[in-house]
């Protein structure tokens, strides 16, 4: 009997086989290129098509497995692996499991977890940072939560305290999936009483505008976003403003480079959240801005350059250098450094990171530990401009929506068009630089 998982149990059992408690197969029945373009890290490709010839000599040539094996069946949508299955239990496979709506699904993955602070005064206000990871694409978004205490700079509308919630909190870079936010807040008794976003994104949906209108809170971009034409309403947070989150300031730090309107958020000088500015091993790509046809930026002429003209990212690459060594490497060692993203690769492997468990770093660690923060500004800027990988899938589109001047039909459009890992980091090694947002 073929058995049927979500996708989040498909994840508990990948951990579960990180920690060595349980074995299986992951069997991929896409087509070559799309398991090639993104896949799930370890998994085993096996082209199948729905009412053709099944053949379990072939498959067991193919992928050294056997009725012995525990497997795991994956495709796009959960239909074509779900016929597999069926096929695998027909030939006496009595272990298969079926992964409900696929890489679909699997897209939608998230974990949460508590972002580790420096110490702190005794008598600061209570601050809890949590990271919201979206586990297949490396998307992390923050919930970033104070006590009830109100201070003079109070942007925090007192209508959100009408719940009853014991502590405030901002929600930032928020998914399609803006649930995961509500729930992180509920698990802390708090209320979200603003939205915010560090820059406008490319590489996935942003949720953010959808969530402060569920709420009926504030949604921000910086002020910075209103070149970019941005059709969709935002409360512009100023360089240097700050919101205040149950006691604890928020200030909104202006870090162009990746975009002209990118921003990081410094929270109770213990955390600054940082977007797609700097990462726990690298530093954002500054050309897709100017690729998707949004050269706006006045102060520099280069960066009104053409798409693909090098010298467009490279006046990018300059502002980005100041800043990093101007804002966010003059903040205190201890601060921890919360990026927008980790690396995953097509493969689906993570590197160094573990998923479910905090990704970040500490300014003072960034700085003595990423390797192209060391260089003087020109040899920075040659290294960022070098080579510029592969962009993210629909990029142009995504932008477009969260620009607020397209959007995607449906639930399907909408899944289909941020398919994919994230290619928000620029390669800190000799080689290239970018991955993207």
């Amino acid at each position: 009997m073929v058995e049927t998982i979500s996708a989040d149990e498909f994840r508990d059992r990948i951990d579960a086989r990180r920690r060595g408690e349980r074995t299986f197969a992951v069997v991929d029945t896409r087509p070559e290129e799309s398991f090639a373009g993104w896949r799930v890290a370890d998994a085993v490709h096996y082209f199948y098509k729905p009412f053709h010839e099944f053949d379990v000599d072939d498959f067991e040539r193919e992928t050294g497995l056997s009725p012995d094996d525990s497997v795991v069946t994956l495709c796009a949508k959960g239909k074509a692996s779900n016929d597999f299955a069926a096929e695998l239990d027909t030939a006496g496979y009595d272990d298969v499991v079926v992964v409900a709506d696929g890489m679909r699904g699997w897209s939608a993955v998230y974990d949460r977890t508590a972002v580790p602070l420096g110490d702190r005064p005794d008598a600061a206000p209570p601050l809890d940072v949590v990271q919201v990871q979206r586990r297949a694409k490396g998307c992390l978004g923050y919930l970033a939560v104070g006590g009830r205490e109100r201070g003079p700079a109070d942007h925090v509308p007192a209508a959100s305290d009408s719940d009853g919630a014991d502590r405030v909190a901002v929600a930032i870079d928020v998914s399609r999936h803006g649930d995961e936010w509500i729930e992180a807040a509920a698990e802390r008794d708090a209320s979200i009483a603003a939205v915010l976003d560090t820059h406008v994104h490319a590489d996935h949906l942003s949720g953010g505008r959808a969530l402060a209108d569920e709420l009926g809170v504030p949604y921000y971009l910086a002020a910075a976003a209103a070149d970019r034409d941005v059709a969709a309403e935002f409360e512009p947070i100023e360089r240097n403003e700050t919101l205040d989150v149950g006691g604890v300031d928020l200030k909104a730090l202006a870090t162009p480079g990746h975009t002209d309107d990118g921003a990081s958020y410094l929270v109770g000088d213990a955390a600054v959240l940082t977007g797609d500015t700097l990462f726990i091993d690298s530093v954002g790509r500054t050309e897709l801005q100017f690729s998707a046809g949004d050269a706006d930026d006045t102060a520099d002429a280069d960066v009104n350059a053409d798409a693909d003209d090098e010298p467009g990212a490279a006046a990018a690459a300059r502002r980005l250098y100041d800043s990093l060594h101007g804002t966010l490497l003059a903040e205190p060692d201890g601060v921890a450094v919360c990026p927008g993203h980790f690396a995953v690769a097509n493969d689906g492997t993570t590197g160094d990171v573990v998923p479910g468990e905090p990704v970040f770093t500490t300014v003072g660690d960034a700085r003595r530990g990423i390797g192209i923060l060391g260089l003087d500004r020109e040899a920075f800027v040659e290294r960022i401009t070098r080579t510029l990988p592969e962009k993210p899938p629909n990029y142009e589109s995504v932008i477009a929506a969260n620009r607020g001047v397209e959007a995607p039909p449906d639930e399907t459009a909408a899944i289909e068009l941020e398919l994919g890992p994230n290619r928000c980091a620029a390669d800190s090694g000799s080689g290239s630089t970018a991955d993207d947002d």
